[in-house]
């Protein structure tokens, strides 16, 4: 987990997600079109106008269909350089590709940025989908409840990350969640 702050204060965090994305695009063509590919950008990946070349060039040197491509950005994406981010962010999405919030609400989620940014999926931390393995809380069932209403209301998918068991994997489908990620 400390690699990628490393990487960012020193720089080649472009060249390392541009690499990881490359080779992501590469591996996910081999599998059945079905499939689609998470990836995640860095914050500091959105610095530079650069973000969309790479992923065009991921594209084109992998033959992988956009629309099997989802990247994925957290709050900090969306906290800096706003106008520019929501460029980068249409960019992205005329390119084919979904785009995804990461984390919804493990940070300084605001229900505007739903609005504001063009995003296809909310994800839902893994801090919530834990809560369940725990026991069962009516609060935790509530905010899973809450944000795949709203996903859907906002013609969004919510995808819940870190489920380990079936019957959390149940329990997420009973609330609404569209995937789930584990």
């Amino acid at each position: 987990m400390k690699f990628i702050p490393i990487a960012e204060k020193i720089a080649p965090i472009g060249q390392i997600g541009a690499w990881a994305l490359n080779q992501a695009c590469l591996e996910a063509a081999k599998w059945p079109d079905d499939i689609h590919i998470a990836v995640d950008l860095s914050a500091a990946q959105f610095k530079h106008r650069r973000v969309v070349f790479d992923v065009a060039a991921a594209l084109g040197a992998s033959g992988l269909p956009p629309r099997r491509l989802e990247l994925e950005i957290t709050e900090a994406v969306l906290l800096e350089h706003t106008e520019s981010n929501v460029g980068i962010l249409d960019e992205l999405r005329d390119l084919g590709v979904r785009v995804s919030m990461d984390d919804f609400g493990s940070g300084c989620s605001s229900l505007a940025s739903l609005e504001q940014f063009p995003l296809d999926k909310i994800k839902i931390d893994r801090s919530s989908v834990n809560d369940l393995s725990e026991r069962e809380r009516a609060q935790t069932l509530a905010i899973i409840r809450a944000v795949t209403t709203l996903g859907s209301s906002l013609g969004m998918k919510t995808t819940a990350e870190g489920f380990e068991t079936a019957e959390q994997l149940k329990k997420l489908k009973e609330e609404g969640c569209t995937e789930a990620q584990g």
